[in-house]
């Protein structure tokens, strides 16, 4: 492996880490805070990628476009909220139905599988021609998604968002309108999911219908990796927030490597659903075989 390739190739590595760090926010919120299992991820990030790719195309201000592309992924989500809520499809079906059905809408949108959008010629907020330069503007707009979740989660509403996740028997005991905070949540997380979307169009140049897919799978490891590697250090909501970003980065570093040391790399989603799997079932196989194996040597003695 030649070193100086593979660390002149981390920045780039970096720069696509915060952006997926960004999507993982949105798995996030579904995931650990709302306790649901949201597929609709899938489609509602290539629905932002495509909706920005279109306007940018069209003339319209970049900013304006990434406005309308959180937008777009707010309505998929409150799609997937409808499904669940008012016609009783549970949440993983519900998504998975969103996401096949923004398959058809995605290609609508754009009107054919992919729009590319160089740099050269739109004036776009990303570029990876300037690598350093959009890590700097990621990092600013992690520090005001993070901002603003805390700000929100800090409310009433917020509150009542968490209450909902953490026991929702109890939260319809005191008065929440569960299906209402399940809603909002997924329409909060798929408009993040759908903004990330609109950031890696610009980033890499161009809007594909196959943008997204395994997006919820590097959405977990993101997660799951952010969690176990960094968030040990304190337990604080912003901390693990910029746990679930670091562990996006780590993920495609991690990706970088198996691309220079000439592993397949199109074995390493699989991997990733893997190490996704281990970490989801280390805490059920700890309190399964080893407190057993603990209360058999006490009895023993």
């Amino acid at each position: 492996m030649d070193i100086m390739s593979w660390l002149g190739a981390l920045p780039g590595a970096s720069a696509q880490g915060i952006i997926w760090g960004l999507m993982a926010i949105g798995v996030f919120v579904t995931y650990r805070i709302l306790d649901i299992a949201d597929l609709t991820v899938d489609g509602s990030m290539v629905t932002g990628a495509a909706v920005c790719a279109v306007l940018v195309t069209s003339g319209v201000n970049v900013w304006l476009s990434l406005l309308v592309a959180l937008l777009a992924g707010m309505l998929t989500g409150l799609l997937t909220g409808v499904f669940h809520t008012v016609l009783g499809i549970p949440a993983i079906l519900s998504g998975i139905l969103t996401q096949l059905m923004l398959w058809s809408v995605n290609l609508k949108i754009m009107g054919r599988a992919n729009i590319a959008l160089p740099s050269r010629q739109y004036d776009l907020i990303l570029n990876n021609k300037q690598v350093w330069l959009t890590i700097a503007i990621l990092i600013g707009f992690s520090i005001v998604l993070i901002a603003v979740l805390y700000w929100f989660f800090g409310t009433e509403l917020g509150a009542s968002l968490r209450a909902t996740g953490n026991n929702l028997n109890m939260s319809r005991a005191q008065g929440i309108n569960t299906n209402f905070t399940k809603v909002l949540g997924l329409v909060i997380s798929n408009g993040i999911v759908a903004l990330s979307g609109a950031l890696l169009a610009q980033y890499q140049g161009f809007s594909d219908i196959n943008q997204g897919r395994g997006a919820i799978v590097i959405g977990l490891a993101a997660v799951i990796i952010g969690e176990a590697i960094l968030s040990h250090v304190s337990s604080g909501f912003v901390y693990r927030l910029l746990a679930v970003i670091g562990g996006g980065i780590i993920y495609f570093m991690v990706y970088q490597t198996v691309i220079f040391i000439g592993l397949d790399a199109d074995l390493l989603k699989m991997l990733s659903a893997l190490v996704v799997a281990v970490f989801l079932g280390a805490p059920y196989i700890k309190k399964t075989y080893f407190k057993k194996k603990k209360k058999g040597g006490v009895h023993h003695a």
